[in-house]
Parts: C-alpha cells; structure tokens; sequence
C-alpha cells in the first residue's frame, strides 16, 4: 500500500468509525470489508440477509466473522429509521412510503448514516451512481451554501497528487455551480495533505480566447475568491499554463499560481471525465474516486467495473472524511 494510503489508514484506525456497505452480496465489497476488519482499521457494516452473506462469504473463501450485518427485513429498529425519514422528507413520503423504500438497501444504508448508526457509506458495485447519490441528496443533503455534490478524482503516481473535478457528477455546470466544485475540491485536497493551488480550466488562458465558456470560468473564478478569500485559485487556464511553469511565465506571468496548480476544475463533464481517464490510462496514474464532495455526511460511489483494493481504498477515504 502506498504511503499516501497508509497515512490515512493510520489516521482512521486511531477511531475506527463504522462504514456501511449496502451491496453486502458482491464478492468484492466482501473481500475488501473482511480485510478492513481484520486489519482493525474500521468497523464494516454489510447489508443484506445474513444467511445468504454468509454463504456468498464461506464460497469465496473470505471470513465476516465479527461483521455488523444488518437486513432491512428483519432490523429491529427498523420504525425508528421510518420515523427518521418521514421527518427528513417533510411532507414528501408517509409511514407507509417509508416502509417501503427503506427495504432498498442504498436509502437503508444512507439512513444509517443520517442517523449516527454509520459513520459514511460506500456503495456504487452493483448499482449506478443515481442510486447511489439520490439518496444521499434526499437524505444527508448538502452543506450549507452548497447547492450540489460533485465528484473529484485523486490522481496518483509516486509522490504525485493531485485533484480532478467535477468527473463524475455535474454534466453542464454554471458559474456558481464550479465555484461550489473549487472550494470543495479544496477541501479534498486538504484531507490529503495537499495544500490547494486550484485552477480553473478552459481552451483560453487571461482572455486568449473570448466566449461564454470562457466568460463562465472567469466568473466562477471570481465566484470562489470571494467564498474563500483565502483560497489560492486563478484562472481561466488552458492546462499547460497551470502545469507547466515555463508556459505559466508566457501565458500568465503575474498569476499567483506559477504553474504549479494541484487542484484542477474542469468546466464540464466531458472535458473531467475525458481528462481524468486520460491521465490515468496515457499517464499511468491511479485514479482514486470518486469522491464525492459538499455532502453533510461522506457518502461515496464505486465504478461498477472496480477491484477489491479499489473497495478498500475508497472506505479508508470515506472514514477519513468522517473524522
């Protein structure tokens, strides 16, 4: 394990806080949760029927001795979670509604989260991100002057780190909406020891190129200064004038950033998860995500087509967010 993830498992075991795994079924989710148990870094809570996890584990060959499972079928405390939710919705779902969609193991989970049963959720194996973030967003909802989640990929290689949003969730973000990606994206980067340079990106470095693409990114930029003075970000930046110091010198002498930017905010969907893919497949680094970002309480997305250690990895950065 790299020294990166170490840290951070260090850093977890010191509170070992419970994370819930609602995809208890999958092969993999069970690998990685029988690993985490045994190395007594977090608690894993796996959610399905106990008998059949059980079974799933014994024919693999993998051990959940010691593991919370819980069944929406048969939890016990199953009308305090319904009660829960009611009130969470306000108005928008009765006992009766609750009851039934308190039986889907993602909402189930999430609300084990909300209410302090779990500590963070990881979920995404089986299921598509919707499933995944829809009930985070009905439920755990957005910090305050946050009006959406996004989601960042850590990129690593060797001692290399660096952050990528929004990859994952938002497909055409307004002004304010990478703002909200920026100061978050801070925060990510933060939880990894990487002091945030941001830059937000676009085909235009300082005015080379005039539209209202362009003029989206100025404003964020502008947008995110005055959310967090204290935040060192610049832009717009086409990406060798924020990478590379030699162009930074020719393209934007008097910016603050020299080149040297960590963090990066693309200015839509296609251009972050094109960009993330890239370095990671042309680039060799490992793209670790992803994370999702401005959620009250972490919740966090696996790809469908993710390994064990993938699991693992993203439960030790979803602990550490709950720290």
């Amino acid at each position: 394990m790299s020294d990166l993830f170490t840290g951070i498992a260090e850093k977890v075991k010191a509170s070992q806080p419970s994370i819930v795994f609602p995809e208890g079924t999958d092969e993999r989710i069970l690998e990685a949760a029988s690993r985490l148990q045994k190395e007594g870094i977090l608690k894993p809570i796996l959610i399905g029927q106990e008998k059949q996890l059980r079974e799933k584990a014994g024919s693999i060959n993998v051990s959940i001795e010691g593991i919370q499972i819980y069944d929406p079928e048969t939890y016990e405390k199953m009308d305090e979670l319904v009660a829960a939710f009611v009130e969470r919705r306000k108005g928008k779902a009765t006992e009766e509604d609750a009851r039934k969609i308190l039986k889907d193991a993602n909402y189930f989970g999430t609300m084990l989260v909300y209410t302090g049963r779990a500590a963070g959720l990881v979920s995404g194996a089986a299921h598509s991100t919707a499933d995944t973030v829809r009930p985070a967003l009905q439920i755990i909802k957005t910090k305050e002057g946050i009006k959406k989640t996004s989601g960042a990929f850590i990129m690593v290689k060797d001692d290399q780190k660096y952050v990528f949003a929004d990859c994952a969730i938002n497909i055409a973000p307004d002004s304010n909406d990478l703002a909200e990606i920026a100061v978050s994206s801070a925060e990510t980067a933060r939880l990894f020891d990487i002091t945030p340079m941001v830059a937000m990106l676009s085909f235009s470095t300082k005015g080379s190129a005039k539209s209202e693409e362009t003029e989206k990114v100025i404003e964020a930029t502008k947008i995110a200064k005055g959310k967090n003075p204290d935040l060192l970000i610049d832009g717009e930046f086409q990406f060798d004038a924020a990478f590379v110091p030699e162009v930074a010198k020719k393209k934007a002498p008097d910016s603050p950033l020299e080149g040297q930017a960590n963090v990066f905010v693309f200015p839509g969907l296609e251009s972050g998860n094109i960009g993330y893919k890239m370095v990671q497949r042309l680039g060799g680094f490992e793209a670790i995500g992803p994370i999702l970002q401005g959620l009250n309480m972490p919740v966090n997305d696996l790809s469908r087509g993710c390994n064990v250690e993938d699991v693992y990895k993203l439960a030790l950065i979803t602990a550490s967010q709950s720290l």
